[in-house]
Order: structure tokens, then sequence, then C-alpha cells
């Protein structure tokens, strides 16, 4: 089983920069501001936002059609912070799971969630949070490893754990297309516009491209466009029609 496992990993080598899926969010920044004025400033919040490459990414976008962004990310690895606040991201260090972000309300046009939702598991909280501080029509961008993905269901098939999920691992969650929309549009406050795939063992990068696009919930990672339809519910509300068998955090 473990030389299963080595197969995959081997596989992965020289693709793992396609699972950030850079280019997926970047076009989705450039095609949802298409519409609107060149001199109304975007302002873009990245949870979790590490060095900002994810921030400057969009920057670099938003200035190919002549258009400015205000760039924001929250992170708490002290290193990360310094590289980011360089380069000219403001960084607020707080709990994403368990701090108010602060920001008022309505004041994000795109939040990016990139590779972050499946090391947590106030997943409630952080998404209340986004649904306060994301204008009415605003967009959250979500990119996650996919439970899903081709190789984790050989895996699966053979009786071994998910590479998505290793228990000698970072991440706290599995997931996938469905049930990721399942979550988010809860109660009417989010809707999925649209899903996206990057990265697609064992296939040479142009190929992979192109399957990942074909065959987006089987692809290595899937990322969503998420819209923000409800002007005053709170995600958070979520739970309190429903009752799961752990202590979430509710804000109290």
């Amino acid at each position: 089983m473990n030389t299963v496992r080595e197969y995959f990993r081997k596989l992965k080598e020289g693709t793992e920069f396609l699972n950030y899926g850079r280019d997926i969010i970047a076009s989705w920044v450039a095609e949802k501001t298409a519409a609107v004025p060149a001199t109304v400033p975007m302002n873009v919040l990245d949870l979790g936002c590490s060095n900002g490459d994810d921030l400057l990414n969009v920057q670099r976008c938003l200035a190919e059609f002549h258009r400015n962004g205000k760039l924001f990310g929250i992170e708490s690895y002290a290193p990360s912070v310094a590289v980011a606040t360089e380069r000219g991201i403001a960084v607020s260090c707080v709990d994403l799971e368990r701090s108010r972000y602060p920001y008022a309300d309505g004041t994000f046009d795109f939040i990016i969630a990139n590779q972050i939702v499946e090391h947590t598991k106030e997943i409630f909280w952080m998404f209340s949070e986004c649904s306060r501080i994301l204008k009415h029509n605003g967009y959250l961008i979500v990119g996650v490893p996919n439970l899903a993905s081709l190789h984790n269901r050989i895996l699966l098939m053979l009786g071994d754990q998910p590479s998505s999920i290793e228990l000698l691992g970072p991440h706290l969650r599995g997931v996938t297309k469905n049930g990721f929309v399942r979550f988010i549009e809860a109660d009417g406050i989010f809707s999925v516009e649209e899903v996206r795939g990057a990265n697609f063992y064992p296939f040479p990068i142009r190929i992979n491209r192109i399957l990942s696009h074909l065959f987006p919930t089987v692809s290595v990672s899937i990322f969503f466009l998420v819209r923000k339809v409800h002007p005053t519910k709170r995600f958070i509300d979520v739970l309190r029609t429903r009752f799961y068998e752990t202590n979430y955090f509710n804000g109290q």
C-alpha cells in the first residue's frame, strides 16, 4: 500500500503549483470587475494570506485592466506577516476561527479563502464573518483539496486514507463539490455560481489543465465562485436551526 502512496507522490512532483489555482482566481476577479467603473477600487481580502501571493496575483490581474485594488489579509504566522506587509498588504493578525474580523460590514468586493478551509474546524464562524464583511452581491472565492479527486478515489478503493485528509497531516476536513455546495448554500445566504478544477494526476501539465477543466469534480483541487445573495443574514444563524454533536463556536 505504501508503494501506491509513493507512486502518487511521484506523480505530483512538479505540478504542485497548479493546486493553488491562481489563474482561476485571477480570471474570476477579472470577469466580475469588468462591469465596474475603472475608477472604483476593489477591496480584496485573503483569509490566511501567507506571503500574499494570491493577493499580488489579483493585483497584477486588475492592473492589466487598468483597475486598482486595495489588498487586505488575515495571517498569524509572524514571518509571513512580515513578508506580506513589506509587499504592501494591510495584514491583520487575528484568529480566523474565533475572532471578529476587524473590518466594517460590507467592506469587501472579494474574499479569497484558498487552501485554508481544510485546516479549520470553525467554518460556520469563518463564513459568518465573511457574510458580514462582504458586500451584497460580492464574491467569495474558495479553493480546497478535493476529497473526491481521482487519486483519492483510488486510494479509498484500495482501503487507504485519502491524501487530502491524511491523519498524519495538517488537514481537518475533506471537501467535495456537492458537500461544499450543500454547506455554503444553507439558508440562502450564499449561492455557488461556478465550479472549476485544478491539477489532475497523473498527466503532464498541458493535458492536466485540459482534464481539470473538463472534469473539475475529480481534479486534485476544486474552486468555487460564491456570491453573497442575502443582504442581511449571517451564516452563523445556520447553527441556530440545526444541531450537531460538536461545540461549534458561535461568537459567544
